[in-house]
């Protein structure tokens, strides 16, 4: 291979170098009467930096500008230099398009159990409302015990309130097709 990148001119004297160049290739040549030396390198820099500037209001009354320098190393073919995933004749870094069964299964799932924590949230309300005011309408006949009836009045209409969120929420998880 050497032989076809650099064939002597006997004329010259030099060796006649046709070394294949690209936007991202280096390389050094030494050569005299007696010979040459080559260094090549493809594909180089393999890494590259981008740096921002990135300007943001600060001080009082946001009137003074704060400037922060962000420095990002990237490869040469990489999401980040070229804005998203690529496609080209060095690299192939696009993902299949679509979704896998897996990934869709799991959407679905996640979809299913949203619903089911709102419809349960919804129905727990609901009975705490309905809870409270059915122990609520126990409160008048608590009230009249003496020195605790208040607290008795309170603790009935809060029992209440809770045993209709329970309720309310059990009820929502057997009906609802999504729990």
């Amino acid at each position: 291979m050497i032989g076809y990148i650099a064939t002597v001119n006997k004329e010259q004297g030099l060796p006649k170098l046709d070394i294949p160049v690209t936007p991202y290739t280096s390389y050094v040549v030494q050569a005299d009467k007696n010979g040459y030396k080559l260094s090549y390198t493809a594909n180089d820099p393999k890494t590259a930096f981008i740096t921002k500037d990135i300007k943001e209001k600060a001080g009082f009354l946001g009137l003074a500008n704060n400037t922060t320098q962000v420095t990002e190393e990237y490869f040469m073919d990489g999401q980040i230099n070229q804005g998203g995933p690529v496609s080209n004749h060095r690299s192939w870094l696009d993902g299949t398009p679509g979704l896998t069964q897996q990934e869709a299964a799991d959407i679905t799932a996640t979809r299913k159990s949203e619903a089911c924590v709102k419809a349960i949230g919804s129905a727990e309300g609901t009975g705490r409302l309905v809870g409270t005011s059915i122990g609520a309408s126990a409160a008048p006949s608590l009230s009249t015990i003496p020195y605790i009836g208040w607290v008795a009045a309170g603790w009935v209409a809060m029992f209440g309130g809770d045993q209709g969120a329970d309720i309310g929420g059990n009820m929502a998880e057997d009906l609802n097709k999504n729990c």
